[in-house]
């Protein structure tokens, strides 16, 4: 049977500083080392996940931007990503607009990602910006985003408080062409709220990497309410003992938490048994 493992990135894989810990690399990439497929599908984008999880050998394409793309880490590129409409995105940008909440637009030009914004007021806002700029070096560029929602667009993320940002989420869902992840921070009390092609969800990427590298199995490790999707188009779910309740209850098993590097041991004490 052709198993693939795939896990969540922040909550789940990471320890809460978060890093892939030592402990965790030295497990997986004994593993993959004998032949067990690995990959991660994760909310982040290339210049986050690619750098933070470097210490890993990861051998199957991962899932970036909630299943936005798909991406292959050994030869540095994407294979799949889902557009954004311009007419759907323009309505997103008056959405937005009339709420008074700022936004981050995502675009693919030439297999490059690029992230726009017209200004930023908000601290957490600026805080997303400026850690992305400075450790994960992100392109950003400030502009009037109505420019650049073009037929690239492939994403909208924004950091707020949930009072602030549910409002935009629930005329945001009414859209046609539009699916959204709505969760909390694992890090601290914000909340993300991101949107995207319907066409595009970790349960999608998942059923593409099953499809197109002929997985028979598929076993996905989670913790917040973004991975639901991706527990839809899994065999097997497992939750980190630190997951959400809602998760926990998705899943069909409950391991140790993720500063206890949760799934490496889980991974480890199964393939001890094979």
């Amino acid at each position: 049977m052709k198993r693939l493992y795939i896990s969540d990135l922040d909550g789940t894989l990471l320890n809460p500083e978060p890093k892939i810990t030592a402990r965790t690399a030295e497990i997986i990439n004994s593993l993959t080392a004998k032949g067990m497929s690995f990959t991660f599908a994760t909310a982040r984008s290339i210049y986050s996940a690619v750098p933070i999880t470097s210490a890993l050998d990861i051998n199957v394409p991962c899932i970036l931007m909630n299943g936005v793309s798909v991406y292959d880490i050994k030869n540095k590129r994407y294979i799949k990503s889902e557009f954004i409409d311009p007419a759907v995105s323009a309505k997103l940008l008056e959405i937005y607009k009339r709420h008074g909440v700022e936004c981050f637009m995502y675009r693919i030009d030439n297999g490059a990602l690029t992230c726009y914004y017209s200004e930023l007021t908000s601290r957490v806002m600026q805080s997303f910006a400026e850690v992305r700029k400075h450790e994960y070096k992100k392109p950003f560029v400030q502009c009037r985003l109505e420019d650049y929602a073009d037929e690239y667009t492939v994403y909208f993320t924004t950091r707020g408080k949930y009072d602030e940002l549910y409002p935009v989420k629930l005329e945001a869902e009414r859209i046609k062409g539009v699916d959204h992840a709505f969760y909390l921070d694992v890090y601290d009390d914000s909340w993300y709220l991101e949107i995207f092609s319907h066409k595009a969800s970790k349960s999608n990427g998942l059923r593409f990497l099953r499809e197109e590298y002929g997985f028979d199995e598929i076993v996905a490790f989670g913790d917040n309410l973004n991975d639901l999707p991706m527990f839809e188009q899994a065999d097997v779910k497992i939750a980190v003992g630190n997951a959400r309740d809602e998760v926990k209850s998705a899943a069909d098993i409950v391991i140790g938490t993720n500063d206890e590097d949760g799934v490496a041991e889980w991974l480890l004490a199964v393939h001890n048994k094979t």
